[in-house]
């Protein structure tokens, strides 16, 4: 197993670390390594992150405003190491025994650095505008640009290590022992890991020269009102809240799994292996094509009934596991990339309308976005985590061998079930929970005034 490619952002739909072939990046390998250290990686990442979450969330909202403002300078201080953790995700240690250690040290370092990152740069988003329908606009707009620049990081890595796949055949069994592999090839995936490395601290300051905090005169320059654990006491008993997380952490988790194991899907349960690269291009392609068209969906019929074109997933996911051929897959990726689109801009869209919903109910001061956003992408991340890891344990117990071109009977029915299946029930359960009750209505242009007299910032583009 090379080392595990590092997680998209949240809100982007890029396969997580999965089991794969023996490839280049595996260079001076002893042996690959197990699905059973694959699911430690993939369990002690995604919990890593997860725990990372309420700890970014409990510091940030006790940070004080600096020259640069208060959440920016956490968006700036986390850029280089984030680039140093995942260029090292890529590098292949020279000792064999320990690789899995070492691979999960930097996939926890890596989504753990991440949430210091995404908490503050999602937060902004909330206080961009006080308009509901700006802020919606806002979130679309930064929706669809990390897809398109997942799209980019996708394409350009594959270019630049494609040279390290053209000689690999896949043999009828698999070989004890080492395997040897062409140094230039573990050298291509250095070169590729160092170019995407490069574009975190080129884009953070871009954030930073585009959007500039400045303070409200309205509003002393103090610390919040309330204390951190006394805010995620209130809000994780807000209604509104946890219908939105529970719902979502089904929604999400399913989105994942149906990622995760698209790839080893086409290459054991189907004779799709050619397709992969074109099959992930065309989700990704579809996902930042149609998030403007969700975006106008969500203004036009509410956000409720846009919630519904998450089960258009359902019946192309069956039917991908029924009749795994290539004019199937790649319908099956393109209506699954337009469900994914919507699955990742709804949660980010209706959470401001929760924090507003909030705030007029208990009349807090200011310094909650922080809160909602943390503890929202802790518990996604969480269910995320324990998904994957029963997923990848059962890859496991079914026999899954890295390596072998033909896998058992019994490992290609867990496959059609993880792509099939699971998604299916999870994403049935997550919309019937976000459709009990009501939710959350965009609250009036005089209500969102009053609020933003409140905010202790407020931001604009430069």
């Amino acid at each position: 197993m090379a080392a595990p490619p590092a997680p998209a952002t949240e809100g982007s739909p890029q396969p997580e670390p999965q089991v794969r072939e023996p490839g280049p990046g595996s260079a001076r390998r002893g042996r690959e390594i197990p699905a059973a250290q694959v699911s430690l990686v993939l369990f002690g990442g995604k919990v890593s992150g997860a725990a990372a979450d309420p700890v970014a969330g409990f510091f940030i909202n006790r940070s004080q405003r600096t020259g640069s403002g208060r959440l920016m300078p956490w968006v700036l201080g986390c850029t280089p190491f984030i680039a140093l953790a995942y260029f090292f995700l890529w590098f292949l240690p020279p000792f064999t025994s320990l690789r899995g250690l070492w691979y999960t040290t930097f996939y926890c370092l890596f989504q753990g650095l991440a949430t210091f990152f995404q908490v503050p740069y999602t937060a902004l988003t909330m206080l961009l505008t006080p308009c509901p329908r700006e802020r919606d606009s806002a979130t679309a707009y930064r929706m669809t640009v990390e897809m398109a620049g997942t799209l980019m990081g996708a394409t350009v890595h594959g270019l630049i290590v494609s040279g390290a796949h053209k000689h690999h055949r896949c043999e009828a069994t698999v070989t004890p022992g080492p395997v040897t592999i062409s140094p230039n090839a573990a050298r291509l995936y250095y070169i590729a890991a160092a170019v995407v490395a490069v574009t975190y601290p080129v884009c953070s300051s871009l954030l930073c020269l585009g959007v500039k905090e400045r303070p409200d005169p309205s509003t002393p320059a103090s610390g919040p009102g309330l204390s951190f654990l006394a805010g995620l006491g209130l809000t994780t008993r807000h209604p509104p809240y946890l219908k939105l997380v529970i719902s979502f952490l089904f929604i999400s988790a399913a989105v994942q799994v149906e990622q995760s194991y698209l790839v080893l899907f086409c290459t054991h349960a189907s004779q799709l292996h050619d397709h992969v690269q074109g099959l992930v291009l065309t989700v990704l392609v579809s996902a930042v094509l149609s998030t403007p068209l969700w975006e106008w969906v969500l203004q036009r019929f509410g956000k409720k009934t846009s919630a519904f074109g998450i089960s258009a997933m359902v019946p192309f996911a069956i039917l991908l596991a029924a009749v795994p051929t290539a004019p199937v897959a790649y319908v099956v990726a393109f209506v699954s990339g337009v469900s994914i689109a919507v699955s990742l801009l709804l949660p980010w869209s209706m959470l401001p309308d929760v924090v507003d919903d909030f705030q007029l109910q208990h009349h807090h001061g200011p310094g909650l976005e922080t809160i909602f956003y943390s503890s929202y992408v802790f518990f996604t991340k969480l269910s995320g985590a324990c998904a994957l890891g029963i997923s990848t344990l059962s890859l496991e117990f079914s026999g899954y061998k890295a390596g072998a071109c033909k896998q058992a009977e019994e490992v290609v029915v867990t496959l059609k079930v993880l792509i099939g299946a699971v998604p299916t029930c999870m994403i049935l359960a997550g919309l019937c929970i976000l459709m009990v009750g009501s939710t959350p209505k965009m609250p009036r242009q005089d209500a969102s005034s009053r609020l933003s007299l409140r905010r202790r910032t407020s931001y604009s583009l430069a």
